[in-house]
């Protein structure tokens, strides 16, 4: 079992990874400091190329089956989580969601709050905007933040994960939080007894779309050392529509058989207790 010693997100500092796995061609390694689990990639990675049209419409073993279809029912859980938000606070004010994918968690959210977007696929940009939504194309970069001003609210919804950079992107929007405001993030947690049974063979180990494995702990390091406080954690059941776990089936099993059209307009709750639900705030 090789050890590496590099930087962790969460430590801050360089110290000794254990990798633990290889996956798709990926190696996983897991800080043997804080827990944090990360896919090894070369330096000149760049993930934008990955969330094509493809991404979110079936053409990728780790992607969506039908996104768009799929709208009411992901937008019946967005009204969930944003009730969440909403209860922790600020109820209203400036919201701005990263990793916005077609704009159906922001639609939900301006009845109450004056929305921004922000989203590295092309594809999905353009959808966003061609339903009004105000969405910015790229990376969380601090002149983006600087442009649109003080958020009362930032929303990333099974987005962490993906981001080459989480503790910078989290330390960017912390200082764009006004004092008092909210931030929720949702992801999987691989300290969980699913990822932990499973080991490689976990749904979310998903390399390299997926380069980042956080648990319930070192998520909420991650956000103190951010100045945030952390004020909720839960693992809650969510609404997923039933195309999805049909073609998420068919792809472990091996099978192409494409998903009848109506399986992707109806959902299901579902709650394999390998998610987690954070609420952080700045005092």
């Amino acid at each position: 079992m090789a050890i590496i010693t590099t930087r962790c997100e969460v430590c801050g500092r360089e110290t000794e990874h254990v990798e633990v796995y290889e996956k798709w061609g990926f190696s996983i390694l897991e800080c043997r400091a804080c827990g944090l689990g990360s896919t090894r990639v070369e330096a000149s990675f760049s993930s934008e190329e990955l969330y094509d049209r493809d991404y979110y419409q079936g053409g990728r073993r780790d992607g969506y089956a039908d996104y768009a279809i799929s709208e009411q029912v992901l937008k019946h859980e967005f009204r969930r989580t944003l009730a969440r938000l909403r209860r922790v606070g600020p109820a209203h004010g400036r919201l701005l969601e990263v990793g916005c994918a077609f704009g159906f968690f922001l639609e939900e959210a301006q009845l109450y709050y004056e929305c921004q977007g922000i989203e590295l696929s092309e594809v999905a940009v353009r959808e966003c905007r061609a339903r009004g939504l105000t969405v910015h194309q790229g990376e969380v970069e601090t002149e983006i933040l600087q442009r649109l001003g003080t958020m009362d609210a930032v929303a990333m919804l099974d987005c962490v994960e993906h981001l080459a950079n989480p503790a910078e992107v989290l330390k960017r929007l912390a200082a764009a939080l006004r004092p008092g405001g909210s931030l929720i993030l949702t992801t999987g947690d691989w300290s969980s007894l699913p990822a932990r049974l499973l080991g490689r063979r976990w749904r979310l180990m998903t390399p390299p779309q997926h380069l980042f494995f956080f648990s319930r702990s070192n998520l909420s390091q991650l956000l103190e050392r951010r100045g945030l406080e952390v004020v909720e954690h839960s693992r809650p059941w969510k609404w997923v529509p039933l195309g999805l776990i049909a073609y998420q089936l068919s792809r472990r099993l091996g099978l192409r058989k494409p998903v009848p059209e109506g399986l992707h307009s109806m959902g299901m709750p579902v709650n394999l207790l390998d998610t987690i639900l954070v609420v952080a705030r700045k005092p």
